[in-house]
């Protein structure tokens, strides 16, 4: 039988939950806004089904890429549109023209972010961009059993943790199964990601007539990764419902629009004060939970495939598997081979863990009674040295700025 003792010893998978042959198991929210699995010992048969799909407690070896790509989408307006350089199109689309099935990460209606399918390419828009905050597994996992049963090719892409709890669930391996992992920093808390929207809209919308949800019906989209100032200097944009200057009611009204470094959600996800518990002790990480292949931003691109980098976004792609090479042979994409130390050193969090900040606990106690942004900015405290880590990774991100710096110096 599951039982949680320590909350890091829990990814929110959901992987047991959904293997339990009696549904005695269920998910419940946490203080903080995570789900932990709950087992009604009465209904349970001690069959251990539960500790057996778990990938905390069966975590796999670290793995070698065979082969490392730095990768874009040829098609332009994709890779705008996505996080970095559109490679997850690429993939899905694939999986689409040979009638397979294709498993991400959406908004639904309240702007949460959950596990959903696609069998059509409309459906794939959805799915594209980066989301900071941990999705609903819900029912994805028996969903692709179905699918692969039915002789279905499935692509199913997640963070390394929920790739690692499918593989698990299944109890075997299926061929026309292609997992792809989405290289993971941490996943935030889906409640302080509800707070932080409330708090968006409390702050820059004007009472409209007829709108009852405030988040359902006034908020119209989300970008985590808006490409408009570039893909290395990127913004988060809200939009929604609200009056132009002449007061007529529009759809697209920017609600928020600030760079990663000045918007306060994205700097509590970047010092790492609201991950998941499991986050600061990865099971997942150094490629072990076994995906096909893996996808990142290549930061750092333009020191090792300098004609590749137009600021639009360049993805690396880690090929981990043979399932996974023979897949990509058969893409029409942009793409160079580079090393996996080169990719590395612009993504530690393929193999190291984020620290768990000494404040966070202090932090989750005042975020009840102290306003989001107030809250965020005083448990953040950054260091001369963390300073000093952050100008670094901006240089190494902006092969334009380190040629400036160089140009300066001389």
């Amino acid at each position: 039988m599951i039982e949680i003792l320590q909350k890091e010893n829990c990814c929110g998978c959901n992987a047991c939950v959904q293997r339990c042959p009696q549904q005695c198991i269920s998910m419940h929210e946490d203080i903080e806004g995570f789900l932990y699995p709950q087992v009604d010992q009465s209904k349970c048969i001690n069959c251990n089904l539960c500790n057996k799909v778990c990938p905390v407690l069966n975590q796999g070896d670290p793995r070698q890429p065979l082969q490392v790509k730095a990768a874009k989408n040829p098609d332009k307006q994709i890779r705008i549109a996505s996080s970095s350089g559109g490679i997850f199109t690429l993939l899905a689309e694939q999986i689409l023209q040979i009638h397979g099935v294709v498993f991400g990460a959406r908004f639904n209606d309240n702007w949460e972010i959950v596990h959903d399918f696609t069998e059509t390419k409309d459906g794939l828009e959805a799915f594209r961009g980066s989301k900071y905050s941990q999705s609903k597994i819900g029912t994805a996992y028996q969903q692709v059993e179905f699918f692969l049963k039915g002789s279905r090719t499935v692509l199913f892409s997640g963070t390394p943790c929920q790739i690692a709890g499918l593989r698990h669930f299944l109890l075997k391996e299926y061929p026309n199964l292609l997992t792809v992992e989405v290289i993971c920093h941490g996943v935030p808390s889906p409640a302080l990601w509800r707070r932080y929207l409330k708090t968006i809209v409390n702050k820059t919308v004007t009472p409209l007539p007829d709108v009852i949800h405030p988040l359902k019906q006034t908020i119209t989209s989300i970008s985590f990764r808006d490409k408009k100032s570039g893909w290395n200097k990127f913004s988060i944009v809200i939009k929604g419902l609200g009056l132009n200057k002449n007061g007529k009611q529009i759809s697209n009204k920017i609600l928020l629009s600030e760079t990663e470094d000045k918007n306060s959600y994205m700097q509590g996800f970047i010092h790492d004060l609201y991950l998941r518990p499991s986050c600061y002790a990865c099971p997942s990480k150094s490629l072990k939970s076994g995906s096909d292949l893996s996808i990142a931003d290549f930061w750092g691109v333009g020191y090792y495939c300098t004609k590749m980098d137009d600021d639009l976004g360049v993805s690396a792609v880690l090929i981990n598997t043979q399932k996974g090479l023979d897949f990509w042979t058969t893409l029409k994409v942009d793409s160079q081979e580079t090393t996996y130390t080169s990719v590395l050193r612009g993504n530690t969090a393929i193999c190291n863990s984020c620290k768990c900040p000494p404040l966070r606990a202090s932090f989750f106690e005042q975020i009840e009674s102290t306003p989001f942004d107030e809250v965020v900015r005083k448990h953040i405290h950054i260091s001369y040295r963390d300073r000093l880590k952050i100008l670094i990774k901006m240089i190494l991100r902006n092969k334009r700025l380190f040629t400036l710096i160089k140009k300066i110096a001389q």
